[in-house]
């Protein structure tokens, strides 16, 4: 199987690894398409007991692609809407297929998948890293949040913290992540590839060993968020963002301000938040960058 947006290392721990580095990993269709092929292969391989998705370069991901020309040559070899198209009933399909039943169908892999996140992990980068079982980072990742269209953010933060960190959309540091729950562990970046391995390997060597049990045991878990109704919100969350995206409610930055994600925005919300974050250890302070 041949890949071009990713690599793929098939093995005990099948590694993906979202290979755009020129475009910090910024998502495009071809990607979302190959890391689902890889996905699938590594659920068919046997000798296969955990799956680790990570990011090449200096990000997992920058989030969405919003207009490359290798996206929109991709989007028209594939019948595809393109990133600026106004054919909303067709970009709406098209972002429903990648975005919601993709990250839904990963979510819901029956083999246990690991998040190795570094840099930053923006928008769509989130969608990826929420919908795995477990999320290692390094300490000096940044996460950025969105209404996006897969909205797991209440689940990922809780609806109280998800309301203070969307409203004023801002940065997420590691360490308020990992206090909020959506980040497992953190290790110094040059110890996240290594313990994240180290980890997957153990989970891999239980799942080879009882793979219904742990089967089982992933998706009770999923079920009970189910019970309360996961899926069924982000479908919905899903249907309100479209009618924001077609009414063109949503805020686009200039591109050096950071499109979509408006990620000038959200830097300078953080630079205003680090006095009450430092008091509490969730981000180091100036002149202490670990």
């Amino acid at each position: 199987m041949q890949f071009k947006h990713i690599l793929y290392r098939a093995g005990k721990v099948a590694r993906i690894i979202l290979n755009r580095p020129n475009q910090l990993n910024a998502q495009s269709y071809q990607m979302l398409q190959e890391i689902d092929d890889a996905m699938a292969a590594a659920v068919a391989d046997d000798s296969c007991g955990g799956i680790v998705i990570s990011g090449n370069g200096r990000a997992f991901s920058a989030g969405h692609d919003l207009g490359t020309e290798e996206e929109i040559q991709y989007c028209r070899e594939h019948g595809l809407a393109e990133p600026q198209s106004l054919d909303l009933r067709r970009k709406v399909a098209d972002m429903y297929r990648y975005y919601v039943k993709t990250t839904l169908n990963w979510r819901a892999c029956p083999k246990p998948t690991v998040a190795m996140v570094h840099g930053y992990c923006i928008y769509g980068g989130w969608m990826v890293a929420a919908a795995m079982d477990v999320l290692f980072a390094a300490e000096d990742s940044l996460f950025l949040p969105g209404m996006v269209e897969y909205f797991s953010a209440p689940w990922d933060l809780g609806p109280k913290k998800a309301k203070e960190i969307l409203l004023e959309h801002r940065f997420v540091p590691a360490a308020e992540a990992l206090a909020c729950g959506f980040v497992n562990r953190l290790f110094p970046a040059d110890r996240l590839e290594a313990e994240t391995l180290a980890y997957a390997d153990r989970v891999a060597d239980n799942y080879l060993t009882a793979p219904a049990w742990t089967g089982t045991v992933k998706s009770a878990i999923n079920h009970m968020q189910d019970s309360l109704g996961f899926s069924s919100e982000i479908e919905a969350a899903y249907t309100s963002f479209c009618l924001m995206y077609g009414l063109g409610a949503h805020t686009d930055a200039a591109p050096d301000q950071g499109g979509f994600a408006r990620t000038a925005t959200a830097r300078r919300n953080l630079e205003a938040s680090k006095p009450w974050l430092m008091a509490r250890g969730l981000i180091n302070p100036p002149g202490d960058e670990r």
